[in-house]
């Protein structure tokens, strides 16, 4: 994490206009896994991109699907 940052949600900085940042849809599973836990996503691949997930899951975003 950027030591310049506030940190946030999931230590994720903050936007110039205040807004959290959204992860990177090309943030792969596996690595959501190691903040999230081994059983994100039980059920697809480690190497399936986030915003495949979405796609799949019909969740508009991370926070969302986590939320199900």
């Amino acid at each position: 994490m950027n030591k310049k940052c506030q940190g946030g949600l999931d230590d994720r900085c903050r936007d110039r206009n205040g807004e959290i940042r959204r992860k990177n849809s090309a943030t792969r599973i596996r690595t959501l896994r190691e903040t999230y836990g081994e059983d994100f996503a039980a059920g697809y691949r480690s190497d399936m991109k986030l915003d495949t997930l979405l796609d799949i899951t019909g969740a508009d975003s991370l926070s969302q699907l986590l939320k199900r």
